[in-house]
């Protein structure tokens, strides 16, 4: 094989529909708009969730409740995948982003007490429920909140 020899993949590469050139090419004359009509026109057409002039499906359903925008999204982070670190491992948001357990902070981690902790870690995190607190202590570790 030499390089004038190459060749792109059978159907990798499509030639773009050039509209609006001549009745032979099949899209001529009305370039594919078809006769008049809404969709016919410049910047035609019906806006997002327009359902031909009924009541469209967001009016017609009730709203409920509201959206905190000062909401708090925290990543949650269990004491039994703790265990996966060694013993007297600093256990940092940092560190849980790197080895992959958490994709991204959000707002902070917490740490939930699903599961127990059997290795003496110091755990840094932005919160604690109660029961992680008590169970990462009871093991010998210490909780720090960042």
């Amino acid at each position: 094989m030499k390089l004038h020899e190459l060749k792109p993949a059978q159907g990798s590469r499509k030639e773009r529909n050039r509209v609006g050139r001549g009745t032979g090419s099949g899209n001529g004359k009305t370039s594919g708009k078809g006769h008049k009509g809404q969709n016919a026109r410049s910047g035609g057409g019906v806006r997002l969730g327009f359902e031909g002039g009924q009541t469209p499906l967001f009016r017609r359903l009730p709203k409920r409740g509201f959206t905190n925008v000062n909401r708090k999204d925290y990543a949650v982070v269990n004491i039994d995948t703790l265990n996966r670190f060694e013993e007297g491992t600093e256990v940092t948001p940092e560190l849980l982003i790197e080895s992959g357990i958490v994709k991204s902070e959000k707002a902070g981690i917490k740490i939930l007490a699903n599961g127990n902790v059997e290795k003496k870690l110091t755990v840094r995190a932005h919160k604690f429920s109660a029961a992680a607190k008590e169970a990462i202590e009871a093991a010998g570790g210490k909780t720090e909140v960042v």
